[in-house]
């Protein structure tokens, strides 16, 4: 069980965190000698979904009210337009994670895939200075459309969703709060879809729910330490204190190959 909860603290630390949670969930699994997870791992990312749904919840309930305001009335809000660049994100995004799908599962189970991915995670992450300095005012349907690759190429293990989106809409023009919003509410929709497919793909292939034991302390420990991270990654995000997430998933990842 102790296990178990450990998998669901890494889950709930570093889904918010630019280190990438499912390379470091790859890792500790692969260490464990666990194998067949996919049940769980869906668990702890739900966990963390109702953590970021919690943390937005007065930007979630503005932008849903601005965009179903918007079929209705002929002045529409921010929230009309901020709504449908997330679903433009949300569209890209779910066309490359599903194109990418079976490399992202062979690449889970190869610690030294998963240790090339924290490497390029950690070099775009102390790429972030150079890509502010030359950083462009796009259009919302731009940066829409740019941050739903970046967050599609994150499916990989190792490439940290929140760290390749929030470095392209930093690119983009976004400032670092904007960013930061964005990067977490497009997170919303892309765990929700992620779980929803795996969850029918379990119902179509007839195959076992298997969860470990003490899975529900896993859950909760994912969601408690899921707040936590929110809290500190905008603070991280204000302070702009990128370098230190980019030398650690470096070295990580380096740790990892040569191991």
């Amino acid at each position: 069980m102790l296990n178990t909860i450990i998998l669901g603290a890494i889950q709930g630390l570093c889904e918010f965190l630019p280190v990438s949670s499912s390379g470091h969930l790859a890792l500790a699994q692969i260490y464990m000698g666990y194998s067949d997870m996919l049940t769980y791992d869906i668990l702890l990312h739900f966990a963390t979904l109702l953590a970021v749904v919690i943390y937005f919840r007065n930007d979630i309930v503005q932008i849903l009210s601005d965009w179903f305001g918007g079929w209705f009335s002929d002045k529409r809000k921010s929230g009309w337009s901020y709504g449908w660049a997330i679903l433009i994100t949300t569209a890209i995004t779910s066309v490359i994670g599903i194109a990418l799908k079976g490399t992202a599962e062979k690449f889970s189970e190869n610690m030294t895939l998963v240790g090339a991915g924290e490497i390029f995670t950690g070099i775009i992450l102390l790429l972030i200075p150079v890509l502010m300095s030359k950083r462009g005012n796009s259009s919302l349907l731009k940066i829409a459309i740019m941050v739903g690759i970046a967050q599609g190429i994150a499916v990989l293990p190792g490439v940290s969703r929140s760290g390749m989106s929030i470095a392209m809409g930093l690119f983009m023009g976004l400032g670092m709060s904007e960013a930061f919003r964005y990067s977490f509410l497009i997170s919303i929709p892309a765990i929700l879809g992620a779980t929803l497919l795996e969850c029918l793909k379990f119902l179509k292939g007839g195959e076992a729910l298997y969860l470990p034991e003490g899975y529900i302390y896993g859950a909760i420990a994912a969601f408690i330490l899921g707040l936590l991270s929110l809290i500190l990654m905008r603070r991280i995000v204000n302070a702009r204190n990128w370098s230190y997430f980019g030398v650690y998933c470096v070295i990580i990842g380096v740790i990892v190959i040569l191991v």
